[in-house]
């Protein structure tokens, strides 16, 4: 335990391979990251099979929080941003949002490991939802969709520039996606390492020292409140975000 907490903060983020199933032309090794993103969908099936497998008129408790879930997503993010033209992807955003969230909560569980925490896998989500979007864009509005990088209303000698401008902040939506998210989980899961190794080693000193660590274990289960709801919101902003982004290449404004 003591050599635990001596370790740096940011050891909790390798990763480490548990069954090596490498070749000598590739490696499909199965690593920490790869078994708690398997857990993290495994969870959220359970959830929603053993919830609905047996629905009712009147609704049960887990039948109820199921219904809750698609009723928050469907209004809060598909109703609400993206209008009705988005109830074909409502299955693909819900999938979206339970992903991260449950990648975000399984990390809060000591000695786990938080798959949102590294930003291959963050990029990967928002990459592939950028190419996704954008190519239904350009399959919904051919050239026009090209319209989306030429302002309203903008003179004419300053549309190239603007076309540049707009080019960029559009591509820059990949990199703002992945590391709001990957930073957010980082940097809160090391200052939880950090306060949990300094109130361990006061707790070791004795004393009156001792005594003190109650103030950083306080900070902790404060931190710990805060993450669980930093793992919620990042769920919430990656998706918000996503449906903004679909939205726009949909309506083209």
């Amino acid at each position: 335990m003591l050599n635990f907490y001596n370790n740096s903060p940011l050891e909790q983020f390798k990763i480490k391979k548990v069954f090596n199933l490498g070749t000598p032309f590739f490696d499909i090794s199965i690593t920490n990251s790869a078994i708690f993103i398997f857990l993290a969908v495994g969870f959220v099936l359970t959830l929603f099979v053993v919830s609905l497998y047996k629905s009712y008129i009147i609704p049960q408790k887990w039948q109820s929080i199921a219904e809750l879930c698609y009723e928050f997503i469907y209004n809060n993010f598909v109703m609400e941003i993206i209008g009705k033209r988005g109830d074909n992807l409502f299955p693909l955003i819900l999938t979206l949002f339970f992903f991260i969230f449950s990648c975000n909560l399984i990390g809060m569980v000591p000695y786990t490991f938080t798959p949102t925490s590294h930003i291959i896998i963050t990029f990967s989500l928002s990459m592939t939802f950028f190419l996704g979007f954008t190519l239904n864009g350009i399959r919904l509005h051919g050239f026009k969709f090209f319209n989306l990088f030429i302002p309203h209303g903008a003179p004419l000698v300053l549309v190239p520039f603007l076309i540049v401008f707009e080019i960029i902040s559009y591509v820059v939506r990949v990199f703002s996606l992945a590391i709001r998210l990957f930073a957010n989980l980082t940097a809160g899961h090391s200052l939880t390492k950090i306060l949990a190794g300094f109130a361990w080693q006061m707790l070791l000193y004795g004393g009156t020292v001792t005594l003190l660590s109650i103030i950083p274990i306080a900070i902790i289960f404060a931190v710990v409140i805060l993450e669980l709801g930093v793992a919620f919101l990042q769920a919430y902003v990656f998706t918000v975000l996503t449906c903004i982004y679909i939205k726009d290449t949909i309506y083209l404004h």
